[in-house]
Protein backbone atom coordinates (compact mmCIF):
# COMPACT_ATOMS: atom_id res chain seq x y z
CA UNK A 1 0.00 0.00 0.00
CA UNK A 2 1.34 3.44 -0.90
CA UNK A 3 1.91 6.14 1.73
CA UNK A 4 -0.98 8.13 0.31
CA UNK A 5 -3.36 5.16 0.57
CA UNK A 6 -2.20 4.51 4.12
CA UNK A 7 -3.28 8.01 5.12
CA UNK A 8 -6.71 7.53 3.59
CA UNK A 9 -7.32 4.31 5.49
CA UNK A 10 -5.89 5.49 8.82
CA UNK A 11 -8.33 5.80 11.73
CA UNK A 12 -7.45 9.42 12.36
CA UNK A 13 -9.67 12.04 10.73
CA UNK A 14 -7.17 13.42 8.26
CA UNK A 15 -6.03 12.39 4.80
CA UNK A 16 -4.42 13.71 1.65
CA UNK A 17 -7.09 15.41 -0.43
CA UNK A 18 -5.69 13.91 -3.60
CA UNK A 19 -6.22 10.39 -2.27
CA UNK A 20 -9.99 10.22 -2.86
CA UNK A 21 -11.97 12.30 -5.37
CA UNK A 22 -15.68 11.66 -5.73
CA UNK A 23 -16.39 10.86 -9.35
CA UNK A 24 -12.78 9.93 -10.08
CA UNK A 25 -11.47 6.43 -10.57
CA UNK A 26 -8.36 4.39 -9.85
CA UNK A 27 -7.31 0.88 -10.78
CA UNK A 28 -8.78 -0.37 -7.52
CA UNK A 29 -12.09 1.54 -7.71
CA UNK A 30 -14.89 1.57 -10.32
CA UNK A 31 -15.53 4.70 -12.36
CA UNK A 32 -18.47 6.94 -11.53
CA UNK A 33 -20.40 5.40 -14.45
CA UNK A 34 -20.16 1.99 -12.77
CA UNK A 35 -21.66 3.10 -9.48
CA UNK A 36 -25.13 1.78 -8.76
CA UNK A 37 -28.13 3.80 -7.69
CA UNK A 38 -27.51 3.02 -4.02
CA UNK A 39 -23.96 4.33 -4.19
CA UNK A 40 -25.12 7.46 -5.98
CA UNK A 41 -27.58 8.12 -3.15
CA UNK A 42 -24.77 7.54 -0.64
CA UNK A 43 -22.49 10.04 -2.37
CA UNK A 44 -25.29 12.60 -2.40
CA UNK A 45 -25.73 12.14 1.35
CA UNK A 46 -21.99 12.50 1.84
CA UNK A 47 -21.94 15.81 -0.02
CA UNK A 48 -24.77 17.06 2.20
CA UNK A 49 -22.80 15.92 5.26
CA UNK A 50 -19.69 17.73 4.03
CA UNK A 51 -21.68 20.95 3.63
CA UNK A 52 -22.96 20.61 7.21
CA UNK A 53 -19.48 19.90 8.60
CA UNK A 54 -18.05 22.87 6.70
CA UNK A 55 -20.51 25.09 8.55
CA UNK A 56 -18.95 24.01 11.86
CA UNK A 57 -21.09 20.98 12.68
CA UNK A 58 -19.78 17.67 13.97
CA UNK A 59 -19.58 14.87 11.44
CA UNK A 60 -22.21 12.15 11.84
CA UNK A 61 -20.94 8.68 12.66
CA UNK A 62 -24.16 6.66 12.38
CA UNK A 63 -24.74 3.84 9.89
CA UNK A 64 -26.47 6.16 7.39
CA UNK A 65 -23.23 8.15 7.06
CA UNK A 66 -21.23 5.14 5.88
CA UNK A 67 -23.71 2.77 4.24
CA UNK A 68 -23.13 1.91 0.61
CA UNK A 69 -19.46 2.75 0.01
CA UNK A 70 -16.18 1.68 1.65
CA UNK A 71 -14.30 4.43 3.52
CA UNK A 72 -17.34 6.64 2.95
CA UNK A 73 -16.66 9.15 5.73
CA UNK A 74 -13.13 9.86 4.53
CA UNK A 75 -14.28 9.97 0.92
CA UNK A 76 -16.95 12.47 1.85
CA UNK A 77 -14.51 14.81 3.54
CA UNK A 78 -12.07 14.55 0.65
CA UNK A 79 -14.82 15.26 -1.87
CA UNK A 80 -15.72 18.49 -0.10
CA UNK A 81 -12.24 19.96 0.11
CA UNK A 82 -12.46 22.01 -3.07
CA UNK A 83 -15.71 23.57 -1.84
CA UNK A 84 -14.52 24.21 1.73
CA UNK A 85 -13.09 27.70 1.39
CA UNK A 86 -11.12 29.03 4.38
CA UNK A 87 -13.08 31.34 6.66
CA UNK A 88 -11.40 34.65 7.43
CA UNK A 89 -11.58 35.61 11.12
CA UNK A 90 -11.18 39.15 12.36
CA UNK A 91 -8.27 39.99 14.64
CA UNK A 92 -9.17 41.31 18.11
CA UNK A 93 -9.80 44.99 18.66
CA UNK A 94 -6.67 46.73 19.83
CA UNK A 95 -4.39 43.96 18.60
CA UNK A 96 -1.42 45.34 20.50
CA UNK A 97 2.17 44.43 19.65
CA UNK A 98 3.71 42.14 22.26
CA UNK A 99 7.32 41.18 22.87
CA UNK A 100 8.78 37.70 23.24
CA UNK A 101 12.26 38.47 24.52
CA UNK A 102 13.41 41.16 22.06
CA UNK A 103 11.17 39.95 19.22
CA UNK A 104 8.15 42.19 18.60
CA UNK A 105 5.09 40.19 17.55
CA UNK A 106 2.01 41.60 15.77
CA UNK A 107 -0.97 39.47 14.75
CA UNK A 108 -1.82 40.03 11.06
CA UNK A 109 -4.36 37.35 10.14
CA UNK A 110 -6.55 34.48 11.30
CA UNK A 111 -8.52 31.93 9.33
CA UNK A 112 -10.17 28.58 9.91
CA UNK A 113 -10.67 25.68 7.51
CA UNK A 114 -11.18 21.95 7.40
CA UNK A 115 -8.18 21.65 5.10
CA UNK A 116 -4.64 22.99 4.88
CA UNK A 117 -3.04 23.18 1.46
CA UNK A 118 0.60 23.33 0.49
CA UNK A 119 2.15 24.97 -2.53
CA UNK A 120 1.43 21.97 -4.75
CA UNK A 121 -1.59 19.67 -5.01
CA UNK A 122 -1.12 18.12 -1.59
CA UNK A 123 -3.48 19.01 1.23
CA UNK A 124 -4.54 17.59 4.58
CA UNK A 125 -8.02 17.68 6.11
CA UNK A 126 -9.61 17.19 9.51
CA UNK A 127 -13.07 16.67 11.01
CA UNK A 128 -12.14 19.47 13.41
CA UNK A 129 -10.86 22.87 12.23
CA UNK A 130 -7.39 24.11 11.41
CA UNK A 131 -6.74 27.55 12.87
CA UNK A 132 -4.16 29.41 10.78
CA UNK A 133 -2.41 32.13 12.80
CA UNK A 134 -0.24 34.63 10.91
CA UNK A 135 1.88 37.32 12.51
CA UNK A 136 4.80 39.55 11.66
CA UNK A 137 7.90 39.60 13.85
CA UNK A 138 10.92 41.87 14.22
CA UNK A 139 13.93 41.70 16.49
CA UNK A 140 14.04 45.15 18.10
CA UNK A 141 17.02 44.32 20.31
CA UNK A 142 20.74 44.91 19.72
CA UNK A 143 21.67 41.20 19.60
CA UNK A 144 20.50 38.10 17.71
CA UNK A 145 17.76 36.19 19.50
CA UNK A 146 16.53 32.61 19.04
CA UNK A 147 12.96 31.43 19.67
CA UNK A 148 11.60 27.90 19.49
CA UNK A 149 8.09 28.15 18.01
CA UNK A 150 7.62 24.39 18.41
CA UNK A 151 6.30 25.03 21.91
CA UNK A 152 3.59 27.50 20.82
CA UNK A 153 0.05 26.54 21.85
CA UNK A 154 -3.48 27.90 21.63
CA UNK A 155 -5.58 27.98 24.82
CA UNK A 156 -9.38 28.26 24.70
CA UNK A 157 -11.85 29.85 27.12
CA UNK A 158 -12.12 26.63 29.17
CA UNK A 159 -8.35 26.35 29.56
CA UNK A 160 -7.90 23.50 27.07
CA UNK A 161 -4.55 23.68 25.27
CA UNK A 162 -3.92 22.79 21.61
CA UNK A 163 -0.45 22.12 20.25
CA UNK A 164 0.68 22.69 16.68
CA UNK A 165 -0.99 20.49 14.06
CA UNK A 166 2.29 18.95 12.92
CA UNK A 167 1.21 17.48 9.59
CA UNK A 168 -0.54 20.72 8.57
CA UNK A 169 2.40 22.77 9.84
CA UNK A 170 4.87 20.81 7.72
CA UNK A 171 2.65 21.18 4.67
CA UNK A 172 1.46 24.79 4.94
CA UNK A 173 3.17 26.54 7.84
CA UNK A 174 6.50 28.15 8.71
CA UNK A 175 9.54 25.88 8.78
CA UNK A 176 11.89 25.53 10.56
CA UNK A 177 10.25 26.39 13.87
CA UNK A 178 13.47 27.10 15.76
CA UNK A 179 14.58 30.43 14.32
CA UNK A 180 17.19 33.09 15.01
CA UNK A 181 16.47 36.76 14.28
CA UNK A 182 19.37 39.12 13.60
CA UNK A 183 19.03 42.68 14.94
CA UNK A 184 16.19 44.46 13.08
CA UNK A 185 15.34 41.30 11.10
CA UNK A 186 11.68 40.92 10.16
CA UNK A 187 9.85 37.68 9.36
CA UNK A 188 6.27 36.61 8.65
CA UNK A 189 5.28 33.52 10.63
CA UNK A 190 2.41 31.08 10.02
CA UNK A 191 1.38 28.56 12.69
CA UNK A 192 -1.43 26.00 12.35
CA UNK A 193 -3.41 24.43 15.18
CA UNK A 194 -6.23 21.87 15.18
CA UNK A 195 -9.25 22.83 17.30
CA UNK A 196 -12.83 21.59 17.73
CA UNK A 197 -15.32 24.05 16.15
CA UNK A 198 -16.88 25.05 19.51
CA UNK A 199 -13.49 26.39 20.67
CA UNK A 200 -13.70 29.05 17.95
CA UNK A 201 -17.24 30.04 18.91
CA UNK A 202 -17.21 29.96 22.69
CA UNK A 203 -15.20 32.81 24.14
CA UNK A 204 -11.58 33.86 24.19
CA UNK A 205 -8.60 32.24 22.50
CA UNK A 206 -4.96 33.03 23.23
CA UNK A 207 -1.73 32.11 21.46
CA UNK A 208 0.93 31.19 24.03
CA UNK A 209 4.58 31.67 23.11
CA UNK A 210 7.59 30.91 25.31
CA UNK A 211 10.46 33.33 25.92
CA UNK A 212 13.35 33.22 28.36
CA UNK A 213 11.26 35.29 30.77
CA UNK A 214 8.29 32.93 30.66
CA UNK A 215 5.15 32.63 28.58
CA UNK A 216 3.63 35.46 26.55
CA UNK A 217 -0.12 35.46 25.81
CA UNK A 218 -1.40 36.96 22.57
CA UNK A 219 -5.21 37.41 22.29
CA UNK A 220 -6.72 35.82 19.19
CA UNK A 221 -10.47 36.04 19.86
Amino acid sequence: MSARASLVLAPVARLLAAALLIGGCTKEEPSSEALGTADERTLQKLRQEVDRVNQGGRQAHGPEATRGAPNAQLAGLAAGLEEAAPRQLGVPEGNATVHVDSVAVKLTGLESSHSAKGSGKMSVTTEELFLRVQFVTQNVGPKPVTLDLESATVVDAQGASYALARDAQVLAGTRPLRRTWAPEERADIILLFELPPPALREGALHLIMQGTGGEVRIPLR
